[in-house]
Order: structure tokens, then C-alpha cells, then sequence
């Protein structure tokens, strides 16, 4: 077995559907003994969700769960919460995503899993902040999505906001709460003392705004949506050619001049002084997005053509020169 960062470590997962338990299945791939803990009726809610598999197992449940043991507990009665607090007493760490107060009666909150085991790194995730107002609200990512702005920016320009195709918040979180963990374990490891760390999705959602809330807080405004445009580079985005859709991203100065010399053929935009940087040409993008239309239409995205050197998009393609026509 390869020597994994996290082999010993020990975690218990209170967690179900997807953030909590992709923070433990992180955990799991870097070594951990990751020990899910499931109602013992109907078990996650993801067994019942995506391509399944077997009677109880579905491509969903797969996909946030490898690597990980599981046993059903009733935390309800004193016999599953006793038999939980002896999971924790060995355990490193726990990650839980129940709403705010739920593991406090069970008996099983931080205070009194820690007054056993000094060294426990416990993770809550909530969909709100614990301590805040809206504490009490179930946090779902598709709510949360719509609240936090995410889908106010995703989408045409003259379309309605879209969710992400993925659950982005759920996922970001799950992400960030792993982070989180291994930098507790870390001073856990140094101090000797455990900690308690608390996510919530609505936070999370807000923060994978980036700069598009930057923006929105400088500017005042909200910001429009691009669709599969990007907001501050130009050339980023998909281009119709003459056998299919073909993805450009121009990540610098250099690449653009790359573009325009050894690629499409065409240094007259290289030397424009309108495009001469990527502040410029996101000013004037609808005219230089126009001449790559046009370009990008008269070849074939499937040729298989590299400017050595430069990546500057997914699927490659001859040089074309803005005369030619297109051949088989």
C-alpha cells in the first residue's frame, strides 16, 4: 500500500449528502481511516440518488464516499450516542453538518468531545452562520447559489441567471472545509490541543464570487453576465468553427501575439493599438471578437494544429489565414 500523508489518522464523518462527506473523502484519499456514520433506516441521502448501482449504492453516493467504512448508528437513542462517543474517543477528527445544536443533543458537540479527547479537530458545517439569525435554516446549494449571487452571473447576457451544472457551493465548501481540517490537525499535532472549526455554504458561496464581488462592491452595481465569455481577458471563450464549437483562452499579452502571428495568421490585430493589451481589448472586445468569429469560421477545430509553445486552447487547429477557405 503506497505511504499515504494522513495513514493513522482517524476520522469520524457525522456528515450526509455532499459537502461533509467530500471533506472526509479528501481526507480519505490522503490515508485516513475515514468511519461514516449512517441512519441505520435509510442511510444517506445519496443512496437514493444518481445512476444506482445496487440497491443502497448509486454513482452519487460513490462519488463523495470512496475510500471510507461505514456503520449505522441510531444517534437518537443513548446506545447509538454512546456507541458514537467511543468512535470519537480514538479519533483525530470529526466533521458533522447537522443544523446548529442538533450534535449538542446528542450529546456529541464539541465541548463534550473534547473534555475526552483534548486533541479532536471537529468540523461543522452549516448552511447559514451558527451564531447569526439565520442559523435555523436547512442550507441547501441551490439556494444558496441564488442567494450568495453565484447565478446572477452565470449565464448569457440577455438570458436568465443559471445554476452551475455542478453543486459549486456544496463542492467549494467540502473543499475548504478539508483544507481547514489539515491545518487544525497540523496544530493539533504541534500543540497538543484540538479545535473547532465552523463553515457555512452561504460564506462559502459569497466568497466563490471573487472578483465578480469585488467588483460589485466597488462599482455598486452587479455585474453583467458574460455567458461563456470571461469578464476581464480577452480572447477566453468558445468559438464556433466550421466542424463545431472551439474554446480560445488567451491568458497574456504574449499568447495574443501568438495568436495573431503564428496561428490565425493575422498580425494586423496583433499590431492594432486597440488590442494591445488586455485592458484594451477588453475595452474594444466586441469588434476584436467579431474578426475571431469570422476567422474561427472558416476552419476546422478538429485539424489538430499546436502554436509550439503557447496552450491557448482545448481542442487544436491549423493555421488559417484569414483568406482561406476552408478544405478537407
Amino acid at each position: 500500500m503506497a505511504d499515504l500523508p494522513l495513514d493513522g489518522v482517524k476520522v469520524i464523518d457525522f456528515s450526509r449528502v455532499l459537502a461533509g462527506p467530500l471533506a472526509s473523502m479528501v481526507l480519505a484519499d490522503l490515508g485516513a481511516d475515514v468511519i461514516k456514520v449512517e441512519h441505520p433506516e435509510r442511510g444517506d441521502d445519496t443512496r437514493d440518488w444518481g445512476l444506482p448501482l445496487a440497491p443502497h449504492d448509486t454513482t452519487y453516493f460513490y462519488s463523495f464516499n470512496r475510500n471510507k467504512r461505514s456503520v449505522t448508528l441510531d444517534l437518537t437513542t443513548p446506545t447509538g450516542q454512546a456507541q458514537a462517543r467511543a468512535l470519537v474517543a480514538e479519533a483525530d477528527i470529526v466533521v458533522e453538518n447537522f443544523r446548529p445544536g442538533v450534535m449538542e443533543r446528542f450529546g456529541l458537540g464539541f465541548e463534550a468531545l473534547a473534555a475526552v479527547n483534548p486533541k479532536l479537530v471537529y468540523c461543522a458545517i452549516s448552511g447559514y452562520d451558527r451564531y447569526g439569525p439565520e442559523k435555523d435554516r436547512p442550507g441547501y446549494d441551490l439556494v444558496i447559489q441564488g442567494e450568495s449571487g453565484l447565478m446572477s452571473i452565470n449565464g448569457d447576457p440577455d438570458g436568465p441567471a443559471l445554476k452551475f451544472g455542478i453543486a459549486a457551493v456544496d463542492i467549494f465548501t467540502g473543499m475548504s472545509a478539508a483544507q481547514a481540517v489539515l491545518a487544525a490537525l497540523y496544530q493539533a499535532a504541534r500543540t497538543g490541543k484540538g479545535r473547532r472549526i465552523d463553515l457555512a455554504l452561504y460564506d462559502c458561496g459569497i466568497a466563490l464570487t471573487t472578483y465578480y464581488g469585488l467588483d460589485a462592491l466597488l462599482l455598486g452595481k452587479d455585474p453583467a453576465r458574460v455567458g461563456n465569455a470571461h469578464p476581464s481577458i480577452v480572447p477566453y471563450g468558445v468559438f464556433e468553427a466550421a466542424d463545431g464549437p472551439l474554446v480560445i483562452a488567451v491568458g497574456n499579452n504574449s499568447q495574443y501575439g501568438a495568436l495573431c502571428h503564428d496561428v490565425i495568421g493575422r498580425p494586423d490585430l496583433a499590431a492594432d493599438p486597440r488590442y494591445a493589451a488586455n485592458l484594451d481589448r477588453s475595452r474594444n472586445r466586441q469588434p476584436l471578437l467579431a474578426e475571431l468569429s469570422a476567422c474561427c469560421a472558416t476552419t476546422f477545430a478538429s485539424r489538430g494544429f499546436v502554436a509550439r509553445g503557447h496552450s491557448l486552447w482545448r481542442s487544436a487547429w491549423p493555421a488559417c489565414r484569414h483568406d482561406q477557405q476552408p478544405n478537407r
